[in-house]
């Protein structure tokens, strides 16, 4: 019993040092940092393979088109305009969708707390997965 309670601390500790020096690693090397240039601004799917992306680097903000081949340019935004635009949709909410799926990369959760940025647009983007299922459901129901 007091050789299996030891070899549980010590694994342990080895898992902790691991991430520990894992962390530090991924910090030298500027990973996983927010406080970066780049900014993404918002993202929307046009495509199963393919995004456009509105980025803020510096005082710029370009649209880029991404694919699994490419990344394209598609024009240069005034950054005043991005910044009104972003302050009214803020003070306006969420924006309801016309087919009843929740677009929106910023959500409002209960409580009044906007939340986006980090994981809108990806796999793990809770939004995302909720407006596709309630397509789903939509174009599966007998008539």
């Amino acid at each position: 019993m007091t050789w299996m309670l030891i070899r549980l601390i010590l694994s342990l500790a080895f898992v902790g040092g691991v991430l520990w020096f894992a962390a530090r690693l991924a910090k030298k090397r500027g990973l996983g940092s927010t406080g970066g240039l780049v900014e993404v601004v918002a993202r929307q799917r046009m495509g199963r393979a393919s995004t456009v992306n509105v980025l803020r680097i510096g005082d710029r903000v370009l649209v880029v088109g991404a694919t699994e081949e490419q990344v394209t340019l598609l024009a240069e935004l005034d950054g005043d305009a991005v910044e009104a635009t972003l302050a009214e949709r803020a003070a306006a909410g969420p924006a309801p969708a016309g087919d009843g799926a929740q677009r929106s990369a910023v959500a409002a959760r209960p409580g009044g707390v906007r939340v986006g940025g980090a994981l809108a647009g990806s796999v793990f983007d809770r939004q995302g997965w909720q407006g596709f299922l309630t397509t789903l459901r939509e174009r599966t129901v007998r008539r």
